[in-house]
């Protein structure tokens, strides 16, 4: 049966950040529901791409358009296998939504798999669910994490790691890591099929 994940997003998330998770549960066969509160299916967020192009941080560059394919309100949490919780600059945002941290929550209470990359984790933070948990993210976000009672790990830029069943990474490059955790943390078990030569 195919897995089902909910995945939190807004206006300016970082283009990878949404698109390469995105894309990649469904390449395994999971079921994906992009959303963003006050926002319906087929309504579309805009994207920022975050890259270090000399300065002391990121720059933000205009992304693509993302189209979501569910409607927030019609959100039913106890409904999904996990939930993604994308990067960029929306989750600053959308953590000031009360339903958004009770969604949070939710997964956390009934101990469901959870990934979360970059400032994904601002969410996490306020959603008051990081109490004794080992994480990263980006570094800037390190101090709200140790404010939030958890335990900020700086790693690689391209690690992720785990932590019972929460999964975070610090940046885009960290996708084959974090996503490799979340499928476990899923039961999803990849098989590669090696090719007879003739």
């Amino acid at each position: 049966m195919a897995k089902k994940i909910l995945m939190l997003a807004g206006d300016f998330v970082e283009d990878y950040e949404v698109m390469v998770p995105f894309q990649s549960l469904l390449s395994v066969g999971c079921e994906v529901h992009a959303v963003c509160p006050d926002k319906k299916s087929g309504d579309s967020i805009a994207t920022a791409v975050h890259d270090f192009v000399g300065f002391q941080t990121y720059a933000e560059l205009r992304g693509h358009n993302f189209q979501l394919n569910k409607t927030f309100n019609e959100v039913n949490p106890e409904e999904y296998d996990g939930l993604y919780v994308c990067g960029g600059r929306s989750p600053e945002y959308i953590r000031l939504n009360k339903r958004v941290l009770e969604i949070t929550k939710h997964f956390f209470d009934e101990d469901k798999p959870v990934a979360a990359i970059c400032h994904g984790i601002q969410i996490l933070t306020v959603a008051n669910v990081l109490k004794g948990r080992t994480l990263t993210a980006y570094p800037a976000i390190g101090p709200d994490i140790s404010l939030a009672g958890g335990i900020y790990k700086e790693v690689a830029v391209n690690e992720a790691i785990t932590d019972r069943n929460l999964t975070t990474s610090p940046a885009w490059p960290g996708h084959p890591r974090i996503l490799q955790e979340f499928y476990k943390l899923l039961g999803i078990k990849i098989q590669v099929e090696e090719e007879v030569m003739a």
